[in-house]
């Protein structure tokens, strides 16, 4: 488990790659890695197993409106 523990992260998908050759079970994402503020700190591409995968409740880690986005 490459992301477990300390090394968990929180990732806004942005993309899940149907089309790309994977192995049964496995899936490509593009996403982007959030902050504790909910900021995008990196653009990643992972290959996951989608089971693995934690969902956040809908907008656990948003940025609320009117918050200025670094640029």
């Amino acid at each position: 488990m490459q992301f477990g523990g300390k090394r968990a992260l929180t990732l806004r998908v942005v993309a899940v790659h149907l089309d790309r050759p994977t192995f049964d079970g496995w899936v490509w994402l593009t996403g982007y890695v959030l902050d504790a503020k909910g900021l995008a700190t990196a653009k990643r591409g992972l290959f996951v197993q989608p089971a693995g995968l934690h969902r956040l409740a809908r907008g656990a880690a948003s940025v609320p409106c009117g918050t200025e986005r670094r640029p």
